[in-house]
């Protein structure tokens, strides 16, 4: 059996190295030694982060990243019943709505994100990519949830979480809801400006304010 660090060791190369069947492994050894999936996909988004950090300086490309995401997604697959398993015995803390910008098509860091708060214990409802403003709008009325949360990858993406700020207070609805934005050109300084809540600067920062914002 492979000891903790082993798992950890493991799970990063396969994200570095775009190796689905390591990732699978490392998920299942990690399960074995007893291991939190959590600190097992924190490895897996730490990986992507450095993926991500490789992309934006052209020394990687948009397969590269591809790969990588499904090597995570194969991970996070074996890691699941687990953590299903685990949530079924705690009381939900209520809805989460979240999505990637209109415009924006990027979403691993969105889903790490969705599957972390998960399996915090939330209800997330994942609108998915390149989510249209009204979409956030009507989710919001509709399922009436503690936070919504965005994220953009682009600074040419980023500027319409403006609008959901906007939408919202027109809709007569945004006092009702904390909203959250993330994504790499995102800083606590944009959210401040647009007037969000919640910055989340990783997918560990945003569920311990998902948390805090809550009373979680």
């Amino acid at each position: 059996m492979a000891s903790k660090d082993e798992v950890m060791a493991m799970a990063k190369e396969a994200i570095l190295e775009f190796e689905t069947e390591m990732a699978e492994e490392a998920a299942q050894e990690g399960l074995k030694a007893g291991v939190n999936p959590v600190e097992i996909i924190e490895v897996f988004a730490a990986a992507m982060g450095e993926i991500g950090a490789d992309f934006e300086k052209g020394k990687l490309f948009l397969p590269h990243v591809l790969a990588a995401s499904e090597a995570m997604n194969a991970g996070i697959a074996v890691l699941k019943p687990e953590m299903e398993r685990t949530k079924a015995k705690t009381t939900s803390k209520g809805v989460v709505v979240i999505g990637t910008i209109e415009g924006d098509i990027h979403s691993i860091g969105k889903d790490i994100v969705a599957s972390m708060l998960g399996i915090a214990g939330y209800d997330v409802v994942d609108l998915g990519r390149d989510v249209p403003i009204t979409t956030f709008v009507e989710k919001v009325k509709e399922l009436k949830p503690l936070i919504v949360g965005s994220s953009a990858l682009m600074t040419t993406t980023m500027v319409n979480q403006i609008q959901i700020e906007e939408q919202l207070k027109e809709a007569g609805v945004r006092g009702s809801v904390k909203t959250m934005v993330g994504g790499a050109p995102c800083t606590q300084d944009w959210a401040d400006k647009i007037g969000a809540d919640i910055y989340g600067e990783s997918a560990t920062d945003a569920v311990s304010k998902v948390k805090a914002a809550t009373g979680a």
